[in-house]
């Protein structure tokens, strides 16, 4: 018996129908079931009850704006959120990485272009730990279990989003070795650095609290200048 594939369930949320629309029917072209939600305060409740794969969500809504809804959201649902952002409003894109986005496109954007980010963030959440790779790491009171994609401080679990653990993971599965912005980006994102992303900065700001670690004189991830970052191994 062959098991059914199953349909990867998007919704987007963006208050411009005829836009909404004609990303739904370009999407659903290509394999995914989208769903539309027009207003933000729907979008809230939509998105926990339901659980999408995937969520587009639009800064400028009405009701909650995209940065709130997306904050409201995050200890409730863990898959991947992507942000549209306006071209030219680097805060935004910086907002939406620190409310918990894993990635963002900056309007107007072109549809095979959101599709073919859709589909590397739904590649990243769905990869399946291979048997032959450690997948637990420990580091003190820190462990990261890649079987469950958790993260424990103390015994404690810590919340991460998606885009955060799969930085984490690749930080910590490289510990004692620098990793450049670079090499980061390719590995996460299979697309080159441009220089002016900031994306893996303000993920690493928002990871160092969480696992312990002083952002004013960090001791497990080191900023190395010029270089990268440095995942340090316990002694």
């Amino acid at each position: 018996m062959v098991e059914e594939e199953l349909i990867p369930k998007v919704l987007i949320v963006e208050d411009d129908e005829r836009l909404a629309t004609l990303t739904q029917d370009y999407l659903r072209k290509n394999g995914l079931d989208v769903a539309i939600e027009t207003d933000g305060n729907r979008a809230i409740r939509r998105i926990i009850s339901e659980q999408p794969d995937i969520v587009v969500l639009d800064v400028m809504l009405p009701g909650s704006d995209g940065l709130t809804v997306c904050r409201e959201v995050r200890s409730q649902y863990h898959n991947p959120i992507l942000m549209l952002t306006a071209r030219t409003d680097d805060m935004d894109q910086v907002l939406g990485l620190e409310m918990g986005a894993d990635d963002y496109v900056a309007k107007p954007v072109q549809p095979r272009v959101l599709l073919a980010r859709l589909r590397a963030l739904l590649r990243r959440s769905d990869v399946a730990p291979t048997d032959d790779v450690e997948q637990r790491l420990e580091f003190g009171d820190l462990v990261i279990d890649n079987g469950g994609r958790s993260v424990t401080l103390n015994d404690e679990l810590v919340d991460f989003t998606s885009a955060e653990y799969d930085l984490l993971w690749l930080l910590a599965s490289n510990a004692g070795r620098i990793l450049s912005r670079e090499d980061i980006f390719e590995r996460l994102r299979g697309i080159e650095y441009d220089g002016q992303d900031r994306s893996i900065d303000v993920r690493i700001s928002r990871i160092r609290p969480k696992i312990g670690d002083d952002p004013e004189n960090p001791k497990r991830i080191k900023t190395v200048r010029s270089k990268g970052y440095l995942f340090v191994k316990e002694n």
